[in-house]
């Protein structure tokens, strides 16, 4: 940049030269931060000599107390200040050393950002979301999200606040200037490199003693060592024994030996086994024997079973099912506790797929064939209800731990089995008859009306369209509900089946305890079916008088009763 060219003086042309050759070699630019040397001091101002410029820049001596820049208040220091204008409309030139703080100071955040380094700050203030922080190097300031303050919730922070200490720049907006830091990579970074350290005493195959469990997974267990490390031990690497979850065999807070069977640098990880730690017992899984009673150790209790140990290492499930003969739905916690050492035979042993079944009842007698020896079906015995449902009685015979059911329909003749079922109650002392017995499948079925006389049984010596006399029981709506006499027997006769003529169909014509005849019109002895009718009677009746006194249409129209009272008038004659 040029200046003074306009001198008109032509004995100042050699300092014109002189001058211009210097200023060439400094970079003066609006815009650009420079360095400039105190050369007086006020009391309110601060004189600047840079060289290259005409005049000297002031600055306010308060501005750079507040930037912390007291101690530069000296003759002969350097203050780095920004050139905002060579020249204004009064010729003074104008500088910031505020702005050039701000200004250095984000380059030097853009700086760590891209070499992802960490930078000194204090958190200075709270604010919405998160909290203000102050970078001690250049004042300037940056957001510190709520979320990145620690690595774990923090409910109160006063011992972070005017502390120096470091953070990391996770981002920048370069147009409006802004940044954000966190705290929390830090912390993360330096347990980071922590855990690497730890990482490094811990080699394959090395015996880790008394680790200790903290937590489970749907795929493994996590145990703490020295309190120091978290391992994980995979649900395959528990047991040589199939295992569904890790509770089935550990409990939180129990200690256990581990082998190292992983070490992964990169992830920070190390993977355990606890199985390893003794010989595979499948190896030798052939020394046992089917149908076999072995002693084994209860070592876990559960809600459907127990986990037994045949040996160390090998652990199977006693299912709930398999725990008594008749009790369906018995916990194991009332027939076992932890450590009993309890008789089991094994039902099944698969090699391949690591497999070991055992049972505890097939070690005790079978109830059910205890039960078929001593009451064959067709037996008669006393029982006991122990309970009920909807449609069957459950009864216990003698001293035997099992149930016996009585269907509805098995206690009475009658078409009412569900009403009769509310008549009895838990405790009631009946007699039954064993119907059926199915050993395989645990079921006895018993029966109370086989132990009476079958009421039907009277239908036997009857025919179709004989006549009977019956007793009127009761009356409704729907017909007459009678009782043949001599059998014990309730029967419907419905309203069709009451009369030839509709108007006389009128169950009310009917009185309870009344005698009348009627006929069997229907009658199947095998399907336990009989159907009555006083109408078919009637027309019995009509037929065979028709026969005797004429023409069947002699009277076709008239009411039976008409015709019977006319036909015995016309025997009278005769006589």
């Amino acid at each position: 940049m040029e200046i003074y060219k306009d001198l008109s003086n032509p004995a100042t042309k050699e300092f014109e030269k002189l001058l211009n050759s210097q200023l060439s070699k400094i970079e003066i630019e609006e815009g650009k931060i420079i360095e400039g040397k105190i050369n007086k001091i006020t009391d309110k101002f601060v004189f600047l000599f840079i060289e290259g410029l005409k005049s000297e820049p002031v600055l306010d001596i308060n501005e750079l107390k507040s930037m912390g820049l007291g101690e530069k208040i000296k003759l002969g220091e350097t203050i780095s200040v920004l050139l905002e204008k060579i020249e204004d409309k009064n010729g003074e030139v104008i500088v910031s050393a505020n702005k050039a703080q701000k200004i250095k100071g984000w380059d030097k955040l853009v700086e760590a950002y891209e070499k992802k380094e960490p930078v000194m700050g204090k958190i200075t203030s709270k604010c919405k979301g998160g909290c203000i922080v102050e970078h001690i190097e250049t004042g300037s300031l940056m957001f510190l999200p709520g979320s990145q303050i620690s690595d774990k919730p923090l409910k109160d922070i006063s011992h972070l606040m005017n502390e120096p200490q470091k953070f990391a720049l996770i981002k920048l907006d370069r147009v409006r200037g802004n940044a954000c830091c966190s705290r929390r990579e830090i912390i993360s970074f330096s347990k980071k490199e922590d855990k690497a350290k730890i990482i490094e005493k811990y080699k394959v195959g090395d015996i880790i003693k008394n680790a200790e469990v903290k937590g489970y997974s749907s795929f493994g267990c996590f145990f703490n060592v020295n309190g120091e490390l978290d391992v994980l031990v995979h649900l395959q690497e528990i047991s040589y024994s199939r295992v569904n979850h890790p509770d089935e065999v550990f409990n939180i807070g129990e200690k256990h030996d581990l082998k190292v069977i992983s070490v992964d640098k990169e992830k920070l990880q190390v993977g355990c086994s606890v199985k390893q730690l003794s010989p595979d017992p499948f190896e030798h899984i052939e020394n046992y024997e089917l149908n076999k009673i072995y002693k084994v150790k209860v070592v876990k209790i559960m809600d459907f079973g127990a986990f037994c140990e045949l040996e160390p290492g090998l652990t199977t499930l006693l299912h709930s099912s398999e725990l008594s003969w008749n009790k369906k739905n018995i916990s194991a916690k009332k027939m076992f506790k932890i450590n009993d050492i309890i008789n089991c035979v094994i039902t099944e042993i698969d090699k391949e797929k690591r497999r070991v079944a055992i049972s505890h009842k097939l070690t005790l007698e079978n109830p059910f064939e205890v039960f078929e020896k001593k009451f064959p079906i067709g037996t008669v015995v006393q029982g006991e209800v122990v309970s009920k449902n909807d449609y069957s009685l459950f009864v216990k015979v003698e001293d035997l731990e099992i149930d016996t059911f009585c269907h509805c329909n098995d206690l009475t003749y009658s078409n009412n089995g569900e009403q009769e079922l509310n008549k009895y109650k838990k405790g009631d002392k009946i007699k039954v008859k064993v119907l059926e017995i199915k050993v395989s499948d645990q079921k006895i079925r018993v029966g109370l009306r086989q132990t009476q006389a079958d009421p039907f049984d009277w239908f036997k010596e009857k025919k179709v369209k004989q006549t009977i006399t019956v007793k009127i029981i009761s009356t409704d709506n729907k017909g007459l509900i009678v009782r043949p006499e001599g059998c014990e027997m309730d029967l419907p006769i419905k309203k069709s089946n009451i009369a030839i003529n509709t108007a006389d169909t009128r169950s009310s014509r009917f009185t309870g305890g009344e005698r009348i005849d009627c006929a069997i019109a229907e009658l199947d002895i095998k399907k336990r079916k009989v159907v009555l009718s006083i109408k078919l009677l009637e027309e019995i009746e009509k037929k065979e008088a028709l026969k005797k006194y004429g023409a069947e249409d002699s009277g076709k129209n008239l009411p039976f009763s008409s015709l019977s009272e006319d036909l015995k008038k016309k025997d009278k004659k005769k006589k």
